[in-house]
């Protein structure tokens, strides 16, 4: 049983939390060639830094660090492993039902997966598919700089209910488009003080950005120099006029369509393939689709 426990010991990130003191400093990989032998098997094998390497990178990453503080137990629980393994293929259990299945079974995940990270990174997109997107899809690059009024409303007792503050933003709507200053209107009227004290400059968004759906919808309906009507927030109604309207730069986007365009050819890739895997049942029952027995009638 004791030598069962140090098998699990490796394979268990808790287990390995509660034998291995804690450093003060977080554990980092020993700096050595590749090449280095940093121990021998009983068979006389060499295990060298490169080996180790290699290991390390595919641990869950929770058990990095963990390796790297006993690093002496983890070579000797990898020795302990390849010697079990060593005696299973010996034995041909690796020939044998369930453990033949089950090492078919993770040979083909792995290698599905390695598969599907490789046909990602291979995408490739044109410089052209992204200029042909950049003008196609241009809107979505649109950005807006805002100046706002805010009215807010609430409970207190000198604070406007939601109706009197919806008629004073109606009010102040008319007065704008009655060519009233809109810059003087915020001095006078507006309850945001940040954006008041730079005369009403409220931000420039981005279609992407984490605004409200209701602002996002107003603004980038506007056209430069038109005003928002009303939008009801939880607290207040806002004007929003548009200052300017203009579109990132292909330049500044460019990064943003490449990866999203790779993307969809992956996924195009991805979904001709599955169709490409074709099966044929043979065996309706096995989906649950036998036919019912035929019945007699009186």
């Amino acid at each position: 049983m004791k030598v069962l426990s140090v098998f699990l010991f490796a394979c268990s990130s808790a287990t390995w939390a509660q034998t291995a003191p804690a450093p003060a400093a977080p554990p980092q990989m020993p700096d050595m060639p590749d090449q280095t032998t940093i121990a021998v098997f009983d068979d006389g094998v060499p295990f060298t830094m490169g080996d180790f390497k290699k290991i390390f990178a595919v641990l869950p990453p929770d058990n990095q660090p963990l390796v790297l503080r006993d690093r002496k137990t983890f070579v000797q629980q990898w020795a302990f492993m390849r010697k079990l393994s060593q005696m299973a293929e010996k034995q041909r259990l690796d020939q044998e039902s369930p453990v033949r299945d089950q090492l078919e079974y993770s040979r083909l995940m792995i290698l599905s997966q390695a598969k599907l990270a490789q046909a990602l990174n291979s995408m490739t997109v044109d410089p052209g598919e992204i200029v042909k997107f950049y003008d196609t899809d241009k809107e979505r690059f649109k950005e807006v700089r805002v100046k706002a009024i805010y009215v807010s409303f609430g409970k207190g007792e000198k604070a406007l209910t939601e109706d009197r503050a919806k008629a004073k933003a109606a009010k102040l709507l008319a007065d704008i488009r009655g060519g009233v200053d809109f810059v003087r209107l915020v001095k006078e009227n507006s309850d945001d003080e940040t954006s008041r004290a730079k005369d009403g400059d409220f931000a420039t968004l981005r279609r992407n950005d984490n605004i409200p759906d209701a602002i996002r919808a107003a603004v980038f309906s506007l056209k430069q120099g038109e005003v928002t009507e009303p939008v009801r927030q939880p607290n207040g109604f806002y004007l929003l006029r548009a200052e300017e309207v203009s579109y990132r730069p292909l330049s500044q986007v460019r990064d943003v369509i490449f990866t999203e365009m790779k993307e969809q050819h992956y996924s195009q890739w991805l979904e001709q393939t599955n169709k490409d895997s074709k099966v044929e049942f043979t065996n309706p029952a096995f989906l649950g689709n036998a036919a019912a027995p035929p019945t007699t009638g009186k």
